[in-house]
């Protein structure tokens, strides 16, 4: 079973307390909740389910993992750290009444922090929150209001640092996530034909991906016809059409890693146009990966396909840059453009993201899950590489 082992959460929390010291921060307190999950399944592997959740990592000790009464039992299931406590600041995130929870042992964000500050050698005098986007304000300001004159600091860059680079665990869980999308994309192209409603076609992928162990699929993007100039949609009962165009992207996790794939196909008979405009998408494709290999500069490889698509006169229909990070989530850091200055790194896990929309002939994008090497990259998706390779057999490329 792929799972991140108890000793490379020891580890990150160690690598977390190095990057506190380097920015006296004394306390780092990690927020998520069920929607928000990333940082806090990646410090402590708790996701909460409704409820509001966080992990307290001091300089001195193991973290402290924060949890509501209904989740209680599910954050002792998956939590990495032992000490869990549970705050009514933490109750459902879609709930503003005070709900009574009458059996539950509530501590107080004061209380912890007091605890923390008389265990440690050094004492509080900042405290990190990693997060701030993500918590309601009414959160923070309980959170400020309990640290008693301490400073409040955004550090949500040290977990963005920590989870660039990714481990063999972590890359075991993406390709393992990116198998199944696989599955479940490849059944969904062979089962599709006209007549079909787009929510007909999504449930195939859907149940397959579940059937071979997705923990939970992020999205199902799916739109067919002229729909697909939505750039991105969810299906509906639109019935799908002979010659419609179909976008698709299936995202999936596993053990909190996400990988998604995506490449375009037509229901029932395909037009030139249509073939043209998909050979299009896999050329740039092929430039976005020849420029991908450890220590090359991110936006080259964003202006060669910039360069591409201006050559074969689409710019217009080129919305966003090529090529983003995955990871704990389906978009993540890095997300170049053309002057980024950034250089990839051996263990980055990147997405491209190919894409031209509003077209004549369609919209659609190519999406795949790939990992940084020293040569260049190694695919997550099989699936892809196959049919990419295909379209490039027939073009004669």
């Amino acid at each position: 079973m792929t799972a991140i082992p108890a000793e490379q959460f020891a580890a990150r929390a160690e690598k977390l307390k190095q990057l506190m010291r380097e920015n006296d921060i004394q306390a780092c307190l990690i927020y998520g909740d069920e929607y928000r999950k990333e940082n806090l399944r990646y410090i402590s592997n708790y996701w909460p389910l409704f409820e509001r959740g966080a992990a307290i990592v001091p300089l001195a000790g193991d973290p402290i993992v924060i949890a509501a009464p209904e989740g209680d039992q599910l954050c002792r299931e998956m939590s990495a750290w032992r000490d869990v406590r549970l705050l009514p600041e933490f109750t459902c995130v879609t709930v503003p009444d005070p709900i009574d929870y009458p059996f539950a042992h509530y501590t107080s964000l004061k209380h912890i922090f007091r605890e923390l500050n008389g265990a440690q050698t050094h004492r509080l005098k900042r405290v990190g929150i990693v997060g701030i986007d993500a918590m309601p304000r009414s959160l923070l300001e309980a959170i400020e209001s309990s640290l008693e004159g301490i400073e409040v600091v955004d550090a949500g860059e040290l977990l963005f640092k920590l989870r660039m680079s990714k481990s063999e665990h972590e890359v075991a869980c993406l390709k393992r996530a990116a198998a199944i999308a696989d599955a479940g994309y490849r059944l969904m192209m062979e089962q599709a034909r006209p007549g079909m409603t787009e929510l007909e076609l999504a449930a195939i992928a859907y149940g397959e991906c579940t059937r071979r162990g997705a923990e939970h699929i992020p999205f199902i993007v799916l739109m067919s016809g002229k729909r697909v100039d939505t750039i991105i949609g969810r299906p509906t009962m639109k019935m799908i059409e002979d010659g419609d165009m179909i976008m698709a992207a299936i995202a999936v996790q596993v053990e909190g890693y996400v990988s998604t794939v995506g490449f375009p196909f037509v229901a029932g008979k395909m037009s030139e146009g249509q073939r043209e405009f998909i050979g299009t998408l896999v050329e740039a494709e092929r430039i976005a990966l020849s420029k991908l290999k450890a220590g090359a500069r991110q936006g080259e490889l964003v202006g060669a396909v910039k360069s591409y698509f201006a050559d074969k006169g689409v710019t217009e229909y080129d919305l966003y840059p090529p090529l983003h990070g995955c990871g704990l989530a389906e978009a993540e850091s890095p997300y170049p453009d053309e002057h980024s200055e950034a250089r990839f790194e051996v263990g980055m896990t990147v997405n491209t993201d190919v894409s031209l929309f509003g077209h004549p002939h369609g919209s659609n994008r190519i999406e795949e899950s790939l990992i940084v090497t020293e040569a260049g990259y190694e695919p997550m998706s099989g699936l892809v590489r196959e049919l990419s390779a295909k379209w490039q057999a027939n073009s004669g490329k």
